[in-house]
């Protein structure tokens, strides 16, 4: 008999679900159209110009047939941050002036 443990499976936890969609509607179109047209664009130009024609295309057809975009989601986590910060900032703001006035109040009361 060995010693070895037996082999546990372990749960990817790093990688972002690829099947969550934040490109829908007319943007997923408008991907796939703009896709099209660049692919297209790149291979009549050719070249490293149309090379990279060709690789902006693919990757907008990739946006638009899984309606995912990567970039997307990395814009609207930053706009949620932001929103976060903005409120607690509010919440400071308003436990300072609360903080004013009863020190104000306190001075009246004493004079």
């Amino acid at each position: 008999m060995s010693n070895t443990k037996p082999v546990e499976r372990i749960e990817s936890t790093s990688y972002e679900d690829v099947r969550y969609q934040n490109v829908e509607g007319w943007e997923r179109v408008g991907s796939l159209a703009g896709g099209v047209v660049m692919l297209g664009k790149g291979i009549r130009r050719g070249g490293f110009i149309g090379l990279i024609q060709v690789g902006i295309g693919a990757m907008a057809l990739k946006r638009g047939i899984t309606g995912h975009s990567s970039t997307k989601r990395l814009l609207e986590k930053s706009r949620q941050q932001l929103h976060s910060v903005r409120s607690d900032i509010e919440q400071a703001g308003d436990e300072l002036l609360r903080m004013k006035d009863e020190v104000e109040a306190r001075v009246v009361k004493n004079t």
